[in-house]
């Protein structure tokens, strides 16, 4: 039997006695593995920093495009899954994985030759492209075949396979930080910037290095102090140094591919007519009260009916509540909190955050999802929905509230208000499954899955659009603000150009909010905290969408149903 043949889906049939919870430690093996890439936000810093290194340079990438990243990768898993998903039915889950861990492993390698060469398509084709559909194969692997072993626990299943997606970050994000300071190689040091000759040309500073003009970045000593290794404020040669996240990107690769391949091959399918030991479906009755229907629903013709375009909507608005956050949750928290509380909110502290909301997206999956087989799959969005609304309209508040008299009781509410609404973001992904296998039925659940992961695809350009352009509004419009209360004379001292000059300065990453601060009047209000204010009241309002699709969903009518004798076939649990 050659490789091929030994991945196809009935070479993979569990024999007789063969024990169900087997299954899940490699589905989670894999979730663990993709949901990596809820640590994305630990890559910002480096990659926004690839050629300056200690402080941003005027050719390095912007948070923006960097961020796009991401919102690509989460586009292509959607697209991957609605393709993969139908192909899923009729390979099974070990060709899936195994096609998922070349995609996922090969996206890091492609994209770490991006980052060495600082080309961004590289970086756009490798990690967003090629580890997108590796994100979306790996995703649907698991599910479709965990609730046919788990038909007596649906949502339980379904929050074992997808807690590792969120669990992700949880490992992968101190394991990338610990990587990012391995290979970490400070740029060249010139000294501190009141000892350098410092001239400015278009929005640029430039330092004689060795008899000829090269291009350098300012740091200041809260940027040395963010740096792997903490170094000294002042002046560096941009381009020398290197920040490692191109070997960083190579070295997950290489470890994630390994790691799903052996997880790939440990996927079994249940025998034709397996039921676990003692269990019966559920009475009609009971099935009804938490519209678990009994019928199946064909995967194409789950498109046609009304209900799986209100669970795509319920799905989409929660998801793009969460994951625009997600996406720069590290830069938003030092935003925030870092220039009104910089003694607790430093590097470490927001590398915490970051990993504490993949610790509660993780324990959201598996809690909520368990808690719905119990209050039903539309009790539980209605809680996701209300309880969302109230708590995304309470950041502003507390960002205000921190602006104007910081205290470390508005970083305490804004830490539970996020890990919240996380869990119920992760909750959303984990309970999705088992709502699709109530209305539709199992037979196609993991096709059926598949195509409303599209919703996330939708998902992962709003959200990140959303925070992105509003925050880049509002950020234009602080700086502007900002800098009309500053000296003109300690203006140009600072930055070596006039107000004029504003517009370039900002381009080429010489003007920024913090360096402002150091110059504007006493007493000035830092307007970093409120730069999401806008942001967070569109999430809201989606919220508010969101809650209205669950309440319109309906049983599927029968006319959409399978008939009996297409669906009998033994494999139907």
């Amino acid at each position: 039997m050659n490789i091929i043949e030994g991945l196809k889906k009935e070479q993979i049939v569990a024999p007789e006695g063969y024990n169900r919870w087997l299954v899940p430690p490699a589905s989670v093996a894999i979730h663990l593995c993709i949901g990596s890439v809820y640590a994305w936000s630990i890559f910002n810093p480096a990659l926004t920093k690839e050629l300056g290194v200690v402080a941003s340079s005027s050719a390095d990438w912007s948070l923006t495009s960097v961020v796009w990243i991401f919102s690509v990768a989460i586009v292509f898993l959607g697209l991957s899954a609605a393709f993969g998903g139908k192909w899923l039915e009729k390979v099974g889950p070990r060709m899936v994985g195994f096609v998922a861990a070349c995609c996922w492993g090969g996206g890091f390698v492609i994209g770490s030759v991006g980052i060495a060469y600082h080309q961004l398509w590289l970086l756009y084709l490798g990690y967003g492209v090629l580890g997108g559909c590796g994100l979306g194969l790996g995703y649907v692997s698991p599910v479709s075949t965990l609730i046919r072993w788990f038909p007596d626990r649906r949502g339980m299943a379904t929050g074992m396979a997808i807690m590792g997606f969120g669990g992700g970050a949880m490992i992968g994000a101190p394991f990338k930080e610990w990587l990012l300071k391995i290979y970490f190689e400070a740029p060249q040091y010139l000294g501190k910037a009141s000892d350098v000759a410092l001239t400015t040309e278009g929005g640029k500073r430039f330092a004689q290095v060795a008899g000829s003009l090269k291009e350098v970045v300012v740091a200041s000593a809260a940027d040395a102090a963010r740096m792997p290794i903490p170094g000294a404020e002042g002046v560096y040669v941009v381009g020398t140094g290197s920040t490692g996240a191109a070997a960083v990107f190579f070295t997950l690769g290489v470890i994630y591919f390994i790691v799903m391949v052996a997880a790939a091959f440990s996927f079994r399918v249940p025998r034709p007519g397996w039921t676990p030991a003692g269990w019966a479906p559920p009475a009609a009755s009971s099935a009804s009260s938490k519209m678990i229907t009994r019928n199946h629903v064909h995967i194409d013709q789950a498109l046609k009916t009304p209900q799986f375009y209100f669970l795509w909507l319920v799905l989409c608005t929660n998801v793009t509540a969460g994951i625009g956050v997600l996406g720069v949750a590290k830069t938003m928290m030092s935003e925030i909190f870092g220039s009104t509380l910089p003694m607790i909110v430093n590097g470490g502290f927001a590398a915490t955050y970051v990993l504490m909301i993949s610790v509660f997206n993780m324990v959201g999956r598996f809690f909520w999802a368990s808690t719905s087989d119990f209050l039903g799959r539309k009790n539980t969005y209605f809680v996701f929905f209300v309880l969302g609304i109230i708590l995304y309209v309470s950041i502003p508040f507390t960002a205000q509230q921190v602006s104007a008299h910081p205290a470390v009781m508005w970083l305490v509410m804004f830490y539970a208000v996020t890990m919240i609404i996380f869990t119920m973001y992760g909750g959303g992904f984990a309970t999705i499954p088992a709502y699709l296998a109530d209305i539709f039925g199992t037979k196609f659940v993991g096709g059926i899955h598949g195509r409303l992961l599209t919703a996330w695809s939708t998902a992962g350009v709003l959200g990140p659009l959303a925070i992105t352009e509003l925050r880049d509004r509002s950020l234009q419009s602080e700086l502007k603000a900002l800098a009309a209360k500053v000296d003109p004379a300690a203006f140009q001292s600072k930055f070596g150009a006039t107000v004029d000059h504003l517009n370039e300065l900002v381009a080429a990453k010489t003007v920024t909010i913090a360096k402002l601060m150091e110059i504007a009047p006493a007493g000035t209000i830092d307007p970093t905290p409120s730069l999401y204010n806008t942001t967070m009241y569109t999430m809201a309002g989606l919220l508010v969408i969101g809650l209205i699709a669950n309440m319109l969903v309906r049983p599927v009518h029968e006319k959409h149903h399978m008939p009996h004798e297409e669906f009998e076939d033994g494999m139907v649990q």
